[in-house]
């Protein structure tokens, strides 16, 4: 016994039709009859329906007279040019007056009848512009209901709309009481599957008049299937006239509702007694939902306008705000606010290389992490969009409810630079017209028994809890995501130009600094060199002198060979930006124990306690070295020197791959809200304003350590600052 999916029914080729309708097919080529529904000879006077087949028309006198009153009929070959377009006619047959529609499929002309059926019970008062005067979504399809209801007046008359998974809901009822009301309730996909879908988008009314009728066979000469895909009277599926049945009703009506040429919704009537509408009343009420779905369009197309405008104007305040910074990543710091809520988030994360800033709620650093390396490893396009991120991935990545829902946005992979928005579990319940779960169960199609998905007996209603998600990103969620990235992409063009210019000038600038180095350490030598002679020639004249005056001369002659130390240093770290380093194995114990003692001089604290500890070996340049050490000891006793008992402690440590420096002092400290920014050049914390310097030293690490293939990182907090400096280790020959 076979199995046959939902969307597996053949329901385009169900070989019957219903008992309202006739149906001839005439080849477009022969112009001979291919096939018939068998009910034809109840309008015609003829025998035997297959009678009919492999003959012409006109083969019948009685029934190509009748026809040839019809215009369409007469000019056929004009109407049937474009396939699929149906042209509506009335013909009378024994008095009774009867429907008239033909259109062409492939080679087979569809000549369709269906009896007149009088409807005195209809009421159009409403002008056809009413759509246009109201002013929300809802109102239009209430509206709708309201129109279509004084032409067919069914008993329960509902508009569905689609959601992005296929499934529906029920957005307006109108309700006699005869049916139960489906009104805000849910339907799974599987209801109305993805074959019917594509059959609502082609043949855009669809009625059922009674779902108890036999159909009525179609008997052909040819091989193929009928597709009756557009002919107003194809029979039910089996699964949906047991579907109709099950709901209480024994007719139903549906109009289709395209929206951006995309099945949106349907208009669906439903009926307890079997109901026929006439084909005039039916094409009224698809006229109306067509000017239902050009309000509605219009109105989401004037709501999508004040929304854009609105958009640019924030994306305005933005650029001018991102072009006030040198760089991307303060840009995006500076505005994180904005940012957040351009897309309606509750947190929000800018990531650069190893920093990261946060707004509003979001994970931990650890947590924010995993969702990088996941997003790396498991994302190839620029933006990723989740609102059931905490649902499909809380386990794998540790998630909690802060990221339920999430976009990712790569501005950069290479540069690992992210912008992750968050939003949280959204505590959501649906309720479903029945159990949505899939039943299986035999049911005899055509005569054949087949396991198929079982339509549901029950539509009471069926409460399920949604976990692990968050509101769902809406369209306008992802157009500021891609506003951003278009903003993003423009102001990093403008700065690339302007950062260009600035490095012209700066290139300029550099030249003219390591000329005044050369000047500097030239110029400066010699009377420094005299100076060293003439306190040497004075110190030795003082040989029966006081001690503490010698003392005081030997301490010049000291300090005279550190500035000629410092600006040999100076020149040979100008001469590092355009030459190799070398790197060689350094010990560092005494150039530490120097820089200490010359840092409480220059920052007058000789109450300072410093503890050196062990002091292993690194792999370094011996002068970029110095300048390292030099900065950041010279920082931990200026920014302790206010402390009552300044402490600082210098251990280095061998961790097996490279050589660990910790350089911790009691000083000021460092904001966290600084981190981002502590190695830029020229910036100062405000609680360091009251300390002498100008914000270079740290850059200048930065770039040091760089070179020298390590790192600088610091720890803070109100205690004090540790800065942590990884070296190369020195690679010992073997012996």
């Amino acid at each position: 016994m076979n199995f046959v999916e939902c969307h597996e029914e053949p329901i385009h080729i169900p070989g019957h039709v219903q008992s309202f309708g006739y149906l001839i097919g005439v080849s477009s080529v022969s112009e001979t009859i291919n096939f018939c529904s068998e009910n034809i000879c109840e309008i015609f006077n003829i025998s035997n329906a297959e009678a009919l087949l492999g003959k012409k028309i006109s083969d019948f006198p009685v029934i190509h007279n009748l026809l040839s009153e019809s215009d369409i009929y007469r000019s056929a070959n004009e109407y049937t040019k474009r396939e699929n377009e149906t042209y509506f006619d009335k013909i009378e047959i024994d008095q009774k007056k009867y429907h008239f529609s033909l259109f062409r499929n492939g080679i087979n002309i569809f000549l369709e009848f269906e009896e007149v059926v009088e409807n005195p019970h209809k009421r159009i008062t409403n002008k056809y512009d009413n759509f246009y005067i109201i002013d929300n979504d809802q109102g239009i399809w209430d509206q709708l209901l309201t129109t279509v209801s004084n032409i067919i007046n069914y008993d329960r008359m509902m508009v569905y709309k689609f959601m992005d998974d296929g499934s529906g809901k029920v957005i307006s009822e109108i309700n006699n009481g005869v049916l139960e009301s489906y009104a805000g309730l849910h339907y799974p996909e599987h209801d109305i599957p993805r074959q019917a879908r594509e059959l609502y988008l082609k043949k855009r009314k669809r009625i059922f008049s009674n779902a108890y009728a036999e159909p009525v066979a179609i008997i052909s000469k040819i091989d193929t299937p009928i597709n009756l895909t557009y002919a107003s009277a194809r029979a039910m599926s089996p699964i949906h006239g047991q579907y109709v049945k099950n709901s209480g009703a024994s007719s139903s009506f549906s109009i289709s509702i395209i929206i951006d040429d995309k099945l949106w919704g349907l208009v669906t009537c439903q009926n307890k007694e079997a109901k026929h509408v006439d084909l005039e009343d039916r094409v009224q009420a698809g006229i109306f939902t067509v000017l239902a779905s050009n309000a509605f369009s219009s109105f989401k197309s004037k709501k999508d306008l004040e929304y854009r405008l609105d958009l640019d104007i924030k994306l305005s305040f933005l650029k001018s705000e991102f072009l006030k910074y040198n760089t991307l990543f303060e840009s995006l710091a500076s505005n994180r606010r904005e940012l957040r809520n351009l897309p309606k988030a509750d947190g929000f994360v800018v990531i650069s290389e190893a920093d990261k800033i946060t707004d509003g709620v979001v994970p931990p650093y650890e947590t924010i992490q995993k969702i990088v390396d996941w997003a790396y490893d498991n994302t190839s396009e620029s933006i990723f969009i989740s609102s059931s991120f905490l649902k499909d991935y809380g386990d794998e990545l540790g998630l909690d409810n802060r990221a339920a829902g999430i976009i990712i946005y790569f501005v950069e992979r290479s540069k690992n630079e992210i912008l992750i928005w968050f939003r949280k579990e959204f505590d959501e319940h649906i309720d479903w017209a029945g159990n949505p779960e899939k039943k299986i169960e035999v049911l005899s199609i055509n005569g054949i028994d087949r396991k198929t998905v079982s339509p549901r007996t029950s539509f009471q209603v069926f409460t399920e809890n949604i976990k692990g998600s968050s509101k769902r990103w809406s369209s306008k969620s992802d157009i500021a995501v891609k506003s951003i990235r278009d903003l993003i992409l423009g102001t990093s063009h403008k700065q690339y130009v302007m950062i260009k210019k600035l490095n012209d000038q700066l290139k300029k600038v550099n030249e003219e600094l390591d000329s005044f180095s050369y000047t500097i350490s030239h110029d400066l030598g010699t009377p420094l060199t005299v100076m060293k002679l003439n306190a040497q020639m004075l110190l030795k004249s003082l040989v029966n002198a006081d001690e503490r005056d010698r003392k005081k001369i030997q301490s010049i002659i000291g300090e005279i060979d550190n500035m000629a130390e410092m600006m040999q240093n100076v020149l040979q770290l100008s001469r590092a930006k355009h030459s190799e380093i070398l790197l060689e194995k350094i010990e560092t114990e005494s150039t530490i124990e120097k820089i200490t003692e010359n840092a409480k001089m220059t920052y007058n604290t000789p109450h300072s306690t410093v503890v050196i500890k062990q002091c292993p070996e690194v792999l370094a340049d011996r002068t970029m070295l110095h300048q390292v050490f030099l900065n950041i000891i010279n920082n931990a006793i200026k920014y302790s020197s206010g402390n009552e008992k300044p402490f600082i402690e210098i251990e280095g440590s061998d961790n097996g791959d490279y050589i660990i420096y910790r350089i911790k002092d009691n000083g000021i400290g460092i904001p966290e809200t600084e981190k981002h920014k502590m190695f830029k050049i020229f910036n100062r914390m405000d609680n360091a304003k009251k300390f002498k310097g100008n914000g270079v030293g740290l850059s200048i690490v930065h770039r040091i350590m760089n070179r020298l293939g390590g790192n600088v990182d610091y720890e803070s907090n109100n205690d004090g600052t540790c800065f942590i400096l990884t070296f190369q280790k020195p690679k010992f020959a073997e012996i």
